[in-house]
């Protein structure tokens, strides 16, 4: 006998069917596996990939502008930098007008780096472009919905 917690088979196939997170989570990671496997010649990962890619910038970005763009909180932010900072691939410094804040900044050999992945990441990034029908669309529907916090409420 099945209870109020005890959720029907239907329903699995529903979620299995329907749920946009467990679509977007698939869909993620394929992605990224993709992206892994092509990179790992270059020695990074697709989010080491996005990181050192948040990081290419006229001025060193702090830890929080960059834990905000990655929708990463500043605990795992810095748990994923310290591989690319024992690599020196990236450099964290103290920020000269908030001694509390942290800066990030790219060293020449993360930008070389950056530099031989960067066309890896283009090609396929292309190749997956001509595997959907709307690519632009869909890139504005996951903005949309990246707008929105933990509470399910837009963030402001």
């Amino acid at each position: 006998m099945r209870t109020l917690s005890d959720p029907a088979f239907e329903t699995t196939i529903l979620v299995r069917d329907t749920c946009l997170c467990l679509h977007a989570q698939r869909a993620a990671r394929a992605i990224a596996r993709r992206f892994d496997i092509v990179l790992k010649p270059v020695g990074l990962t697709s989010g080491q990939f996005s990181l050192l890619m948040s990081l290419n910038r006229p001025q060193p970005p702090n830890l929080s502008s960059v834990a905000a763009l990655l929708a990463m909180d500043r605990t795992t932010l810095t748990a994923n930098l310290k591989p690319l900072e024992r690599r020196r691939l990236v450099k964290t410094m103290a920020d000269p007008k908030d001694g509390r804040a942290r800066l990030l900044q790219l060293t020449p050999h993360g930008r070389a780096v950056l530099a031989v992945a960067v066309p890896i990441w283009r090609h396929l990034h292309a190749e997956i472009e001509k595997e959907l029908s709307d690519p632009d669309r869909l890139r504005t529907e996951l903005n949309t919905l990246s707008t929105f916090d933990n509470r399910g409420s837009v963030a402001g």
